[in-house]
């Protein structure tokens, strides 16, 4: 099931950052004091009271003429169309303002549940001045401070009363549910077509068609399939005409309700950063991902090229190193035959589990091969190794000190433990504990 999404929105230099920063428990948004200074939408996960939800960082909404604030004023925008609940945060010290209630006057239009955040109070003597903030019209303003943490669990308190009620997964836990993401117009709905044999998408050539998650469910030699075709962000408006950068958010909540992600590129067009992005956020997801090349027969080819490709993929995408890659035709169906199998695989992969003998046999192996080094005159020891989780396999290595346990044994661990067991499409989480 997807998460709950809130959006923190509110003209520039309200705290915004910061007060993302606080509840996500680490330094993700730019924060600096300076009107403006986050452009882009910055997401990352939350948890409040057990309820993990989707958290968004905007820019701040401004009426300016400036294209930079208008781009700002649409990531806003388009965050407050993608949310359950919307966090408005506005600045204690300076009372209502005129841009405050420019701001009010879109989040009225949002039908959207409001909660009203009166940021910079950080001292219980300016507590009286946050009752000209009723008068933005979205009931009881919560009095917090950014820089110093309070108040943020009574927002929060707040804001969680607000999510959707949860239902029940209404797809059979054999089902295997896999989702296309990928920048607009990279041919994700030509696929689904390609796939079903008919055109329950609708196709067009002008980027961000796709309105909306759809969800189609099939069944291939006996297996039952829901695939999630990812929507292209609609487009309102000059503010809206560079759609690649607000394609994100839909890709996330199709992701989070996946088992597989197909990560669709365009050889037409090539790699983009975007593209990174997007399929950045399946691998820390801890999807099971498949690389699809798609209009593979729209280019100029020779006997070196899928090497050519190949390659770069490698080295732009180091972090799925473990993702199969399929160069694929939707038009001509190149290949789109391969597909299925190579879900079911990447699918049973990432639902794996390895008995715990073999396991610490394998570490046992590969630490007598390469014994972690020294550290401050002290040696990583692995007691033990037991697989906690599946979708992703997840292992959890007790040893002496967690602290000693460097990343760059970790990922020999973990490269380890995929040579001896068949987890191709699936990223794998190796975790150090201290034995207790």
């Amino acid at each position: 099931m997807a998460k709950p999404v809130v959006a923190i929105v509110g003209r520039p230099n309200v705290g915004k950052s910061t007060i993302f920063n606080r509840i996500v428990g680490e330094r993700v948004s730019i924060v600096e004091d300076v009107p403006g200074v986050t452009r882009d939408r910055i997401y990352n996960s939350a948890e409040w009271l057990g309820k993990e939800f989707n958290i968004i960082d905007t820019g701040g909404i401004d009426l300016s003429d400036e294209p930079f604030l208008e781009q700002i004023r649409a990531q806003a925008e388009i965050a407050i169309d993608e949310a359950d609940v919307i966090i408005f945060i506005t600045n204690g010290r300076e009372g209502v303002t005129d841009a405050d209630e420019q701001v009010a006057k879109i989040l009225y239009r949002s039908n959207k549940p409001i909660v009203l955040a009166i940021n910079k109070v950080d001292n219980p003597e300016m507590r009286d001045q946050i009752y000209d903030f009723y008068a933005l019209g979205f009931g009881e303003p919560y009095p917090i401070s950014g820089s110093h943490g309070l108040g943020l669990g009574d927002m929060l308190d707040a804001v969680r009363a607000h999510f959707p009620k949860e239902e029940e997964e209404e797809y059979p836990d054999d089902t295997v549910k896999f989702s296309l993401i990928g920048r607009p117009n990279v041919g994700k709905s030509s696929i689904l077509n390609a796939l079903l044999g008919e055109d329950r998408v609708i196709v067009s050539d002008i980027a961000g068609t796709t309105r909306d998650a759809i969800d189609t469910t099939y069944t291939f030699d006996g297996q039952d399939y829901v695939m999630i075709d990812t929507a292209g962000m609609r487009k309102r408006g000059k503010v809206y005409e560079s759609t690649e950068k607000y394609s994100v958010l839909r890709a996330m909540r199709a992701i989070e309700r996946s088992d597989v992600v197909l990560v669709v590129i365009n050889a037409e067009e090539g790699i983009r950063e975007q593209d990174k992005r997007i399929a950045g956020y399946a691998h820390d997801a801890g999807r099971a991902i498949i690389i699809v090349v798609n209009k593979w027969d729209a280019i100029s080819k020779d006997e070196k090229t899928i090497n050519v490709w190949t390659e770069d993929i490698r080295e732009q995408f180091q972090f799925l190193s473990y993702a199969p890659i399929v160069y694929v035709s939707a038009k001509t169906k190149q290949r789109l035959n391969n597909l299925f199998p190579l879900i079911n695989q990447v699918s049973d992969n990432h639902s794996l589990r390895v008995q715990s003998s073999m396991l610490n046999d394998v570490i046992s192996d590969a630490v007598a091969m390469n014994p972690s080094p020294m550290d401050k005159g002290k040696r990583l020891k692995i007691f033990y190794t037991t697989q906690v989780a599946v979708k992703p396999p997840t292992f959890v290595v007790f040893v002496n000190d967690p602290e000693l346990m460097h990343f760059s044994y970790e990922r020999f661990l973990e490269n380890r433990i995929r040579e001896a067991f068949p987890f191709e499409g699936t990223p794998i989480r190796v975790i150090a504990r201290k034995r207790k």
